[in-house]
């Protein structure tokens, strides 16, 4: 049986409001969703651990990472007038 949900008033300045929206788009969820599901990551530490993994494969491939980015990128680059391969 899925609990029931509670409703609340969030006052955001316009900015963050659009911002959230947007997000929440991207991700294909609504407005809501995305809100609960951003504090349920912050509060239980799933979050920090995806933001700890992120950095650690950073870490340990960020140069192999910077070398693909600047191969896949050659041939974009080279092609451009005035700009140096």
């Amino acid at each position: 049986m899925a609990s029931a949900k509670k409703q609340t008033q969030v006052r955001l300045d316009e900015n963050a409001l659009e911002a959230g929206k947007a997000a929440a788009r991207a991700r294909g969820l609504d407005f809501n969703k995305y809100v609960e599901r951003l504090i349920v990551e912050d509060t239980t530490g799933a979050r920090a651990a995806g933001m700890a993994a992120a950095q650690r494969l950073i870490d340990e491939h960020g140069a192999f990472l910077d070398d693909l980015e600047q191969e896949l990128d050659a041939p974009y680059t080279a092609s451009q007038p005035g700009v140096a391969a």
